[in-house]
């Protein structure tokens, strides 16, 4: 059951959702409308805010998720990353509509930004909200940006900008530098990354892609063998780094991991509160994966 209300600041229409929608209907029919869209970055997109209200952690599924990325189990806050997994089916709902202009099949997560503003504890109700903020050039097509927020009450106690890459044809000039640092970090941890990591991430987080989940299905999609989940790797690194209740985390997605495979996780020295520079690299930290930092909130 879904209701509408007038206009937010962020989105032309809520619709309130009694619960969080199945995800394999929507991943299935983004891949059917997928070969009718014609993706440029001045098309419409949706203008909807979703929304959860009440919405309860299962403790189960958080335990399965905190597993597969490393983190401690039965904390009491919930994981940076975790509120982008329960999001994702909104997010999806949205970018598998046909009025989404993007492809889904094909659609690169290129980066993420979070904003903790207090520990999140895993037990408490909140508010769930996931908008298309807008399409944006790029130089290797069109960029759509999602905004996922939790909320207890009035106050907004966690956001994330996730930015999806359509790849096509561009008039735009490549530009020289992406802003990623030019030199590797130290080195702290070196991981085997077994070939089941995207079937057990996708088991925990609902994402099954079929890019991650099995050899002959990726191939279906140009890649040699299943790749790691973007957000396993961001989670991963965060898991080894650790971070401050109130924290601003910002990570982007270069190159995909293949599995099963051998990477590096580094950073900087940071301090003693969690911020700080991190990466992950592989072939013998020649290929950068992914980069990130985290800071404090406010900083």
């Amino acid at each position: 059951m879904t209701a509408t209300s007038p206009s937010t600041p962020s989105a032309a229409a809520t619709t309130t959702l009694s619960g969080v929608p199945a995800l394999a209907p929507l991943l299935a029919r983004g891949a059917l409308l997928s070969p009718l869209k014609r993706p440029r970055p001045d098309a419409d997109f949706p203008r909807t805010r979703l929304v959860v209200p009440g919405l309860r952690v299962d403790l189960a599924r958080l335990a399965a998720y905190e597993r597969v990325c490393g983190f401690p189990t039965g904390a009491d806050a919930l994981p940076p990353t975790y509120p982008h997994v329960l999001g994702f089916p909104l997010a999806m709902r949205l970018m598998s509509a046909r009025a989404f202009p993007l492809p889904l099949l094909g659609l690169v997560h290129t980066s993420v930004d979070i904003t903790r503003r207090a520990a999140v504890p895993a037990t408490a109700a909140y508010e769930l909200s996931v908008h298309v903020e807008g399409l944006a050039p790029h130089r290797r097509g069109t960029e759509a940006s999602v905004v996922t927020q939790l909320r207890t009450g009035a106050d907004l106690v966690w956001e994330s900008r996730s930015t999806y890459l359509a790849r096509h044809r561009t008039a735009a000039t490549p530009q020289g530098t992406d802003g990623t640092p030019a030199g590797p970090l130290p080195v702290r941890a070196r991981w085997r990354l077994a070939g089941d990591v995207g079937r057990r991430y996708g088991a925990a987080s609902g994402d099954r892609n079929p890019i991650h989940l099995h050899p002959l299905t990726a191939r279906l999609f140009g890649f040699p063998r299943a790749i790691a989940h973007g957000m396993w790797t961001v989670a991963r690194c965060l898991a080894e780094h650790g971070t401050p209740d109130a924290a601003v985390v910002r990570a982007r997605f270069l190159a995909p991991v293949l599995l099963p495979g051998t990477v590096t996780y580094g950073a900087d020295t940071g301090d003693p509160g969690g911020s700080g520079r991190f990466e992950l690299r592989g072939d013998e930290g020649r290929r950068l994966h992914l980069s990130g930092e985290v800071r404090p909130y406010p900083a």
